[in-house]
C-alpha cells in the first residue's frame, strides 16, 4: 500500500483546503499496481509541475480518495490515472463508484487489454481517455493537459 504525496522535487504534501488550489499545482491520483508503472509516470507529472499522490492498488485508491477528503485540510484529486486490472476494485469499478456519487473528476484509464467493450463501458462512465498499454508517455501528457483543461472549463 502506497500513500505517496509528492510535490516538486519529493517533498511530502499535506492535502490543502480547496480554496487555495488555484495557486496551486494541480494534483494528479495515479494508481496502478505496477510500481514500475506508478513511478514512471509520477516522474514525468512531477516533471511536468503536478503534485502527484500514489495508489498500489483499487482499494488503497479508494482510501486514498477517502483520506483526502477527510484530512484536515482536504483536497480531492484535480485528475485520477488508474489502471483497469488492480487486485480489489478495477479502474472502472472505482470510475462507476465515482460517477454514481455524483463525482466529476476526470479519469484517465490505462491498460494491457483495451478491447471494444472495455472502451464502450469506459466511455459510457464518463471516462476521459482510456490508452492502451504500450503507450507513449507523450500521448499521456497530452491527455492529462487535455483532461485538466476540460475540467478547468
Amino acid at each position: 500500500m502506497v500513500h505517496e504525496q509528492t510535490e516538486g522535487a519529493g517533498r511530502a504534501a499535506a492535502w490543502e483546503d480547496p480554496k487555495t488550489v488555484s495557486a496551486r499545482a494541480p494534483r494528479i491520483l495515479v494508481a496502478d499496481d505496477q510500481l514500475e508503472m506508478r513511478t514512471l509516470i509520477r516522474k514525468m507529472l512531477v516533471r511536468r509541475g503536478y503534485e502527484v499522490v500514489e495508489a498500489s492498488d483499487g482499494p488503497d485508491l479508494v482510501r486514498v480518495l477517502i483520506d483526502g477528503l477527510t484530512a484536515d485540510e482536504s483536497r480531492a484529486p484535480d485528475l485520477i490515472i488508474t489502471d483497469v486490472r488492480m487486485p480489489g476494485f478495477t479502474g472502472l469499478e472505482v470510475l462507476a463508484r465515482l460517477r454514481r456519487e455524483q463525482w466529476n473528476t476526470p479519469v484517465i484509464l490505462i491498460t494491457a487489454f483495451g478491447d471494444a467493450k472495455l472502451h464502450g463501458e469506459a466511455q459510457r462512465l464518463g471516462a476521459a481517455y482510456v490508452l492502451d498499454k504500450p503507450f507513449e508517455l507523450d500521448e499521456l501528457r497530452d491527455a492529462v493537459e487535455a483532461a485538466l483543461a476540460v475540467a478547468r472549463g
